[in-house]
């Protein structure tokens, strides 16, 4: 069971709405619904408030969290896009009718939740400003406690704004492309560490810097996408290389438009260049794949090809 509660906050009664949180959440929604070949994925939920008629409050935005996080769920995945605040006594999630700020859902509130949950996997995603002080025990501290099994990942630090640019907010704008497959492996898996990685880099030094805190042991897959190889092509990675150090050795019979190709080599050159591709391999003292064939030359794995060696040989895939 993979469940997924999505939170998103416009309207303000007394201080500044916002405007483009709304639409995050429901992107985040749509690519948390369904994997990429169209297969069921999360059962997500969506909550949120758009005017005097359609308000979150703190109690039930607790009460939402509390119905979360109940369930011993494969996954129990939280997403919060809104006004965010932060004091010396911890940081806020801020509904509709808060006034002053902490008195909307307390970060550690929201953590203690979390921690104390039977769900295998707790995440907690936040694009709000200050976000980086949920799981501080104070915002003096530098230590954070998370339970077994529980990931966050937030838009800025506990001192930073979270930016908006084109009516959504840059965290989740990298979040949905990462998830739509700027963050996914080569058999199409796409983790809470990838994600990161993904906005992690595509942000500067001087932006908002996201935060990723986690106890766990190994990272759980949140969506599956169209993988760039074929697990089938891939799995041959380890035949043509059954030495994982040793250069393949190529010569003209393995280009298809040389003057005598055969039939066996061109196959195997085919899916060489597929490994190519996706930095898997590259031709050894030869600009381009063609020229090492042409010119009898070689190609060899590359780091990240003896990566994947690795865990087919280890049968990890």
């Amino acid at each position: 069971m993979r469940k997924a509660l999505v939170i998103g906050i416009d309207y303000y009664e007394t201080i500044n709405s916002l405007h483009g949180c709304v639409n995050d959440a429901y992107a985040v929604k749509t690519v948390l619904d369904r994997h990429s070949d169209g297969t069921k994925n999360f059962d997500a939920v969506i909550e949120i408030a758009t005017g005097p008629k359609a308000t979150i409050e703190r109690k039930e935005l607790k009460n939402k969290v509390e119905e979360l996080f109940k369930d011993k769920s494969d996954i129990a995945l939280f997403y919060f896009s809104g006004h965010g605040y932060v004091e010396s006594t911890g940081g806020y999630l801020i509904t509709s009718e808060c006034k002053d700020g902490d008195d909307g859902l307390s970060m550690n509130d929201l953590l203690e939740i979390a921690n104390n949950s039977p769900a295998r996997n707790k995440i907690i995603i936040l694009d709000c400003c200050h976000s980086g002080m949920v799981g501080k025990t104070s915002q003096k501290g530098d230590r954070s406690i998370l339970s077994e099994g529980l990931t966050i990942l937030t838009a800025s630090s506990e001192t930073q704004y979270a930016i908006e640019e084109n009516g959504s907010g840059v965290f989740t704008t990298l979040f949905i492309d990462a998830m739509n497959g700027s963050a996914s492996n080569l058999v199409g898996d796409i983790t809470p560490g990838s994600i990161y990685a993904h906005i992690d880099q595509s942000l500067g030094s001087w932006e908002q810097r996201p935060i990723f805190k986690t106890n766990v042991t190994t990272f759980t897959t949140l969506r599956k996408v169209q993988p760039p190889i074929a697990l089938s092509d891939l799995k041959q990675l380890i035949k043509l290389f059954p030495v994982k150090g040793q250069n393949f050795k190529l010569d003209p019979s393995f280009e298809p438009e040389s003057a005598n190709p055969d039939e066996d080599n061109v196959l195997q050159f085919k899916i060489l260049q597929k490994f190519n591709r996706i930095n898997l391999v590259i031709p050894v003292d030869a600009e381009h794949m063609y020229y090492a064939a042409m010119e009898s030359k070689a190609c060899k794995l590359t780091i990240l090809g003896e990566h994947y060696w690795n865990l087919l040989d280890r049968d990890r895939l």
